[in-house]
């Protein structure tokens, strides 16, 4: 198994953060086995293209509500991951009280 769980939305409510919030969170480390998608379907070019974060954020951006690592943007990049074999991906955490 890739992630905890395959999910379909966002359950937290809107955190309002731009890019320049998130640029503001410093990136750490996180198991790909605890995150919960937010979407079940992907773009497979975005998969295979080697520039897909040209004009975005280099790492992923996770939310924590309730317990549990939502990874609302960067399932290309995780799926890249866990394809290279590697159980860990880089991200933006931030956490929601709910």
């Amino acid at each position: 198994m890739i992630f905890k769980r395959v999910g379909v939305g966002r359950p937290y409510p809107d955190h309002g953060l731009t890019s320049k919030g998130w640029a503001a969170v410093p990136p750490r480390q996180i198991r790909l086995d605890q995150l919960v998608t937010t979407k079940d379907t992907l773009q497979l070019s975005s998969l295979l293209d080697e520039d897909s974060t040209f004009y975005g954020d280099l790492f992923a951006h996770v939310v924590l509500w309730q317990g549990d690592y939502y990874l609302e943007d960067g399932l290309h990049r995780a799926l890249r991951a866990a394809l290279q074999q590697r159980h860990v991906l880089h991200a933006r955490v931030i956490r929601m009280e709910g």
